[in-house]
């Protein structure tokens, strides 16, 4: 098995890109060589790839936008562009949906994309994105590779606990390539 190098500046950017490392890795990386330590793992991944490969620091596009005022919520206000999730916001859709409701990622996903729709829009497309979760195998987003390689093992190995789950995942991640679960990591339990 290869060793996962550490990250440093010695690394070129492919081979950065070819072992998994931790988010906090990638922060602390970019503080000791003062790139910037905003933006999720695939921003700081891109920020760190392009400094290896050319010693330059990338410059982070987004400003962080703030919150709209939009003063009382009812079920006929318009969403605002820009929405950024407030405790307003939960406030409101916990007195109409219930304390179970949750900013998951595909209901924010819907409330950023859907500007000038109602709120009570809003809750109607909370409720359908529910029932789709129920209904099937949902979409986790490309950062999150953990939670898909756990959810793939246990797609394919029934009956395997987490653990076993885990040490497969340390061993895969621990490789150079890709960290999507395959059959192959099983070889990881037999060590």
């Amino acid at each position: 098995m290869a060793e996962r190098p550490r990250l440093s500046k010695e690394l070129d950017g492919k081979t950065f890109r070819s072992f998994y490392y931790l988010k906090k890795e990638l922060v602390d990386f970019c503080r000791e060589n003062k790139l910037p330590v905003s933006g999720g793992k695939i921003e700081l991944a891109d920020r760190i790839s392009y400094f290896l490969d050319t010693g330059k620091v990338l410059k982070t596009s987004a400003k962080r936008k703030a919150a709209a005022n939009i003063g009382t919520i009812t079920e006929n206000t318009k969403i605002e562009p820009d929405i950024v999730c407030s405790e307003k916001h939960r406030a409101f859709f916990i007195e109409k949906i219930g304390k179970s409701f949750s900013f998951n990622v595909l209901f924010q996903k819907w409330l950023k994309s859907n500007a000038g729709k109602t709120y009570g829009d809003a809750i109607d497309a909370y409720y359908r994105i529910l029932e789709e979760k129920k209904k099937g195998k949902t979409t986790i987003d490309k950062q999150f590779e953990y939670n898909t390689y756990i959810r793939d093992f246990f797609e394919g190995n029934p009956g395997r606990s987490l653990e076993e789950a885990i040490m497969c995942w340390k061993y895969k991640k621990s490789l150079p390539g890709h960290n999507r679960y395959e059959q192959s990591d099983l070889t990881a339990l037999k060590q």
